[in-house]
């Protein structure tokens, strides 16, 4: 397979690429810096430079064009607000028409758990917000233990999620991590439309990515993975006839 992926130096694409050039495929990913290129290099992936905030349709297609599949890794992280939604909604619909462009039906987009159009507002579930609590990576709770920089992040992966999942021409997976971190990988998930608050190491994440490439008659889901008891390939197995 040859795959592309937007936010192609973030520390999950850069396991998932390390992986896919491991076992022989093809990997690209787009990069905001010509310095990040080397750390692509390293692992075996093509490095393509394009800053999505302002790169064109036409750009972002002549990147895509002749992949098997797309993945949306880019997230805007904790700087200016406005980032949240040009890189967190707006690129992740700009990687959408260009694969639609260049006839990629295959599309996965890494997102949030919790990701809704109504967190700026704070209407999170109940146990994802004590969660939240604990682990906001902005830290920026409020009196009232609301994280409006995080609810911010949340609404505009929210927003990208309802829009791609109307994109008859795509075969969209939303694949909703928990919070993230840097232990080593299990290879055991939990991986279901509502797997509850939890976290999850970045290598597995990476693992669910190339599991979910392998499986495009799972597309058309969201879903939301936690650290679990199931093998990853087992996992997504399930997954096949779901859809949510």
């Amino acid at each position: 397979m040859h795959i592309v992926t937007a936010g192609g130096h973030g520390r999950v694409a850069l396991i998932m690429q390390r992986m896919l050039a491991e076992r022989g495929d093809s990997a690209a990913g787009i990069i905001r810096k010509p310095e990040q290129a080397d750390d692509l290099l390293a692992i075996g992936a093509q490095p393509l430079v394009a800053d999505l905030e302002t790169a064109s349709v036409d750009s972002i297609t002549d990147f895509v064009r002749g992949a098997d599949a797309v993945v949306f890794a880019a997230a805007a992280g904790a700087g200016r607000a406005a980032r949240r939604q040009t890189v967190d909604r707006d690129a992740a619909l700009l990687l959408a028409d260009a694969a639609e462009a260049a006839g990629v039906r295959r599309y996965l987009i890494v997102s949030s758990m919790g990701a809704d159009t109504r967190a700026v507002d704070g209407a999170l579930d109940l146990t994802f917000r004590a969660y939240l609590r604990e682990n906001d990576p902005y830290n920026g709770q409020d009196e009232t233990g609301r994280s409006p920089a995080f609810g911010a992040y949340l609404q505009a992966k929210g927003a990208a999620d309802e829009a791609l999942r109307k994109r008859s021409a795509l075969n969209v997976t939303v694949l909703r991590p928990g919070l993230l971190s840097d232990e080593g990988g299990t290879g055991r998930v939990l991986l279901t439309p509502s797997a509850g608050a939890g976290s999850v190491p970045r290598e597995d994440v990476a693992a669910v990515l190339v599991a979910l490439l392998d499986a495009p008659e799972s597309g058309g889901q969201t879903v939301e993975l936690i650290s679990g008891a199931t093998p990853i390939v087992e996992a997504v197995a399930s997954l096949d006839g779901r859809r949510g």
